[in-house]
């Protein structure tokens, strides 16, 4: 083979790549359709896996991986003609080191077999004794669930579905898992030492060409939207520069969807199209945001002049509120009402490109200066930081469908708590963490177990459900797939997860039966106040926001601060997200004639006749802001206050778990949905249900979030037309 031929075999070799890449891209969204429709098809009362399974053309083992509800008692004989027994997975007997008289919960029984998770003989645990309370005396009878009495098994039942189960990691035993127990050395959250430099801002609706810059409006043309087009007639108009321009509406990076399978690689093509006189950013002195920013919805993207000193950046209004129709003159109001509602608590506050940004720089700004942090908050080990990142989950998301919950649904109504974060901010782990076995555990008094519960901890342990329970899942247990979590609800299952003290004292104090949970292993820190400042001074900016919503006799006046209230609502629920510092992905891009250039550890995302799109994983950096376990132990206070939550000045509860068995049909993060109303206390305050929606049935269950969202929505509109409807 000679040069020539060579190089004509590369590029052949390349039409192929991208030819695969095309089909892989298509045979993805069957894939996920197909799946779709199987947890739809699942959703019907007398579907049965082994009907689906040939029609889908997958094995009964893949159906159930998909729809766990319709894994059958028969599953394994319905697979195998003549299958061998599987024996049940042994409990590690406790040794009489960490054997402790507190009581298991009542109600449990010897687990039938092929119900439990099978579990490593090291993993021996210690049960935590039961946190049982007396229900308010206003607390309704529980009734029985309207669905079925015969449970669906749970996919923990099911050989197939055990397998596909993710196993979350655990600490090594002895010492080096106690070496992972420090910080990381000269790394910590210290205030800063300097200002932060406020950038020329313009706000343009890319649909209609309005450009609005300080009290100055423009209308510009806008025939294609590109970035290049986007960069060259702003700085036309406004010669003197801006350094961000947030897009109000329009989605110019949206605009050739049709022709790109996923909207991240509409993004990515929009994002890296030819910019002729611009270049992506590189960054400037200490700024390490450089590149651009693949996000679906909300990308960035960051230029800088070929030949000169002008950096800009092209963002999304929408990282900061739904912009919901707005005009840019009532957006840029609502930015600077925000900005001078958040002077008032820090003089020195400047928002910055996006909320997560704003929010944890205006945190470093309530870092004491004296007393015992004075020296700032030290970063976890490396090690328990990706711990952390890989077995705490954020927000609760579970759509439940028959027979768990009727096929046709009396009504539908939405219950979503205000200012949901705020309410966990009191509390939050310090100081250098401690490991604590199960055999540390067992060692203490039952006093001392249920004080570490209650304290700001994070803790691996074996989950049994009561043999008699009829309600929904409490912990997350691990689901396929990367960072998912399902809620185990069928009695006798055993699994094993990480979960926050809030939710393990929810499961040991819920108002129907304790569940059982054996302490295998546990990162405990001492109690502190790190986020109560910032918090504090959030919701006092909230709330002044929310009243001028209220009040404000102008429309466009009342628009901005109802934007500014939900902006200052995304600094505190973003900023939160930021302590947990995700493994950074690098995006990039190459040209088509340096492919080899592509770093070999890469992952190719997008690609045109011009340009290749990569990214690649680069681990945690040292980031002086990273604690994920503030976020972890708000996200689990947040989680258990959505299934119970105490009202302490009307003595009663609120929460998923007050309802009545059979009632809930789905959970999105701060939000629970019922067929029945509630009468939950609101006030306005943080933490509080506000009922946002309520569509009178009977309606088709939902066996889609698409569906789920569809209904949602018309129900609000429904709730909002009812002028005496609460919340209205």
């Amino acid at each position: 083979m000679d040069a020539k031929t060579y190089n004509a075999e590369l590029a052949e070799l390349r039409v192929l790549r991208d030819g695969i890449r095309k089909a892989q891209a298509a045979l993805e969204k069957l894939e996920t359709d197909r799946a779709r429709k199987i947890t739809a098809l699942a959703g019907y009362e007398k579907a049965k896996a082994e009907r689906i399974a040939p029609a889908a053309g997958l094995s009964l083992a893949d159906i159930v991986a998909i729809a766990p509800i319709l894994a059958p008692d028969r599953l394994t004989t319905a697979a195998q003609p003549n299958p061998a027994p599987v024996p049940p997975s042994p409990e590690p007997a406790t040794p009489p080191a960490v054997a402790v008289p507190a009581p298991e919960p009542g109600g449990d029984t010897a687990l039938p077999s092929g119900t439990e998770h099978a579990q490593p003989p090291s993993q021996a645990g210690t049960v935590a004794p039961a946190m049982t309370r007396p229900a308010p005396e206003s607390a309704a009878e529980p009734e029985l669930p309207a669905a079925p009495s015969e449970p669906a098994p749970a996919a923990a039942a099911s050989p197939a579905a055990q397998e596909t189960q993710r196993t979350l990691p655990g600490i090594p035993e002895g010492p080096d898992g106690d070496r992972w127990f420090t910080h990381t050395a000269n790394l910590a959250s210290t205030h800063p030492n300097f200002t932060q430099q406020a950038r020329s801002t313009v706000f343009l609706d890319t649909h209609t060409g309005v450009l609005v810059h300080r009290d100055q409006m423009f209308r510009i043309g806008l025939p294609t939207a590109s970035a290049a087009e986007i960069l060259n007639t702003v700085f036309h108009v406004l010669p003197g520069g801006v350094e961000r321009i947030y897009i109000t509406a329009g989605a110019p990076w949206h605009r050739q969807a049709d022709q790109h399978p996923f909207l991240k690689d509409t993004v990515a093509a929009w994002l890296n199209a030819p910019t002729p006189g611009w270049r992506t950013d590189t960054g400037r002195g200490k700024d390490r945001m450089a590149g651009h920013f693949v996000h679906p919805r909300n990308p960035v993207g960051r230029y800088q002049r070929e030949h000169g000193e002008q950096h800009v950046e092209i963002r999304s209004a929408g990282e900061w509120f739904d912009t919901d129709g707005a005009e840019p003159a009532v957006i840029r109001d609502a930015f600077v009402l925000l900005w001078k509602t958040l002077r008032r608590h820090w003089p020195d506050a400047v928002l910055m490109g996006s909320p997560s940004q704003t929010g944890r720089d205006l945190w470093t700004r309530t870092i004491p200066t004296k007393g015992q942090y004075a020296d700032g908050y030290p970063v976890l080990s490396e090690e328990l930081r990706g711990l952390f990142h890989a077995t705490a989950g954020q927000g609760r998301t579970e759509l439940i469908t028959p027979p768990r919950i009727p096929a046709q649904l009396p009504a539908l109504v939405e219950y979503d708590r205000t200012f949901a974060y705020a309410k966990h901010t009191w509390k939050s782990g310090v100081g250098t963490p401690r490991r604590v076995t199960a055999a540390t555990f067992a060692s203490w008094s039952q006093k001392e177990q249920t004080k570490a519960l209650f304290a700001c901890g994070h803790w691996h342990v074996r989950v049994t459900v009561p043999a008699d329970w009829t309600h929904i899942g409490i912990l997350p247990a691990p689901a396929p797939g990367d960072r998912a979590w399902n809620y185990p609800a069928t009695p006798g299952t055993t699994f094993t997860t990480w979960a926050g003290g809030p939710e393990i004292h929810t499961a040991l104090s819920n108002p129907h039966t304790p569940w059982k949970i054996e302490i295998l292993d546990g990162i405990l820190f001492d109690d502190g106040k790190p986020l109560d400042d910032w918090s504090k001074k959030l919701k006092e900016a909230w709330s002044s926001l929310t009243a001028q919503a209220d009040l404000n006799g102008d429309p466009d006046q009342r628009t901005a601060a109802h934007l500014a209230a939900r902006a200052v609502r995304a600094l505190l629920l973003y900023g939160i997200g930021a302590f947990a510092q995700r493994p950074r992905t690098v995006t990039g891009t190459t040209p088509r004639t340096m492919e080899r250039d592509v770093p070999p550890d890469a992952e190719i995302i997008g690609f045109d006749d011009q340009t290749i799109t990569w990214q690649r994983p680069t681990g945690f950096t040292r980031d002086p802001n990273a604690h994920p376990e503030w976020a972890a132990h708000i996200w689990s206070s947040a989680r258990a206050a959505l299934l119970s939550q105490r009202h302490r000045d009307e003595n009663t509860y609120a929460g998923a778990l007050h309802a009545s068995p059979g009632t809930i049909v789905a959970f999105r993060t701060d939000a629970v949905y019922l067929t029945q109303p509630q009468t939950w206390p609101h006030h306005g305050q943080p933490g509080d249900y506000l009922n946002k929606g309520h569509l009178p049935g009977p309606i088709p269950a939902p066996a889609t979030e698409d569906e789920l969202l569809t209904l949602r929505d018309r129900g609000r509109a429904a709730h909002h037309a009812t002028p005496t409807s609460e919340g209205a």
